[in-house]
């Protein structure tokens, strides 16, 4: 079954053509980074504007390296939540036109389950269930116990922050451009992560739950002073930032670690399964690595499927149609939110 994933729930215009869920014939992403930088987030009205323009160009693309026709599709995958509506509803139409044009069954895909199953794509040998999928991403942080394909039951989640918006704002509090992350990873590398005893939040009575505003607002007052008693430390000399941004990585990554080995242990399970953005930071890998003491099996996702993009999508797309026993009706509508 070749299927079609088209992606569009924030910032990246991506299509994919996949078959039978795992081999991957092309995925195309059209990055808007260079629109939404100078503004430091994205600018939902500039992303949709964006989306229209690439849409076309991006599904013919994917077609063409693909070596595949529209006629050839068998299956229209698209993400239709969580994320921005207007975004979502671009991607969305454009995947229910094709649908009807085609005579073709469509497939409304969570984004954030897709995150979860990239790690599965590049995996040869079957994994095994239950496992505990940790999605982390810039808009989104969640545990989930993955009882059995598209079982889950969430364990817990960010009350405030998702932990690639704390990179964002942190790389914002030190004068860094969008998208903070790497920006942050590459002064880190040069830093003390143990001069500044920044600490991840506790949530009162859950213990798998994460707060990264308390640890935003720790590097706040560690740069600007909090009266009346601390010294600003600004200006910032070029150590002070590299310590900052080493510290500030150290106690949001070192409190993902704990709380994902404690929901593993809490769980029974031996496989840890992490998608989303920020599992491109190699700190955070090397951390978890360490950590767990090869107790556990980590799969993480394979270059060019952390980020957003339209492969899982389509992936995630063809095994949830056979779920289902068949597509979704053309009623079916985007969603902001999209609780496991």
């Amino acid at each position: 079954m070749l299927v079609l994933g088209i992606e569009s729930t924030c910032d990246e215009t991506a299509s994919a053509v996949v078959q039978n869920g795992r081999t991957i014939l092309s995925t195309i992403v059209a990055s808007q980074i260079d629109l939404h930088r100078k503004y430091g987030g994205v600018v939902p009205e500039l992303a949709c504007r964006r989306h229209i323009d690439l849409m076309i160009p991006v599904i013919d693309q994917a077609l063409s390296e693909a070596n595949v026709s529209l006629n050839e599709i068998d299956l229209i995958a698209v993400a239709h939540g969580p994320g921005l509506i207007g975004a979502l509803l671009i991607g969305l139409n454009t995947a229910k036109a094709l649908a009807l044009a085609l005579q073709k069954p469509l497939i409304g895909v969570n984004h954030i389950e897709a995150h979860l199953y990239s790690p599965f794509m590049s995996q040869n040998d079957i994994v095994p269930f239950p496992c505990l999928g940790v999605v982390l991403s810039g808009g989104h942080t969640a545990m989930v116990l993955i009882k059995d394909g598209g079982v889950y039951q969430l364990m817990g989640q960010t009350v405030d922050d998702a932990i690639g918006e704390a990179f964002d704002k942190a790389a914002k509090l030190l004068g860094l451009p969008y998208p903070g992350g790497p920006e942050i990873e590459r002064l880190a590398s040069k830093g003390d992560p143990f001069r500044f005893p920044f600490k991840g939040g506790q949530v009162k009575g859950r213990p798998l739950d994460f707060s990264f505003s308390g640890l935003k607002t720790a590097l706040l007052y560690t740069l600007k002073g909090k009266p009346p008693h601390h010294t600003p430390l600004l200006p910032l000399h070029e150590q002070d930032q590299c310590d900052l941004a080493a510290s500030f990585q150290y106690a949001a990554c070192e409190d993902i670690v704990r709380k994902s080995l404690l929901c593993a242990e809490t769980c029974q399970v031996q496989t840890l399964v992490l998608g989303g953005g920020v599992t491109n930071n190699r700190y955070l890998r090397q951390l978890l690595a360490q950590k767990s003491q090869g107790k556990y099996d980590i799969l993480w996702p394979s270059l060019g499927l952390s980020l957003d993009n339209a492969a899982m999508i389509a992936g995630l797309g063809y095994y949830r149609y056979q779920w289902q026993g068949g597509g979704d009706s053309m009623p079916l509508e985007p969603l902001a939110r999209i609780p496991f």
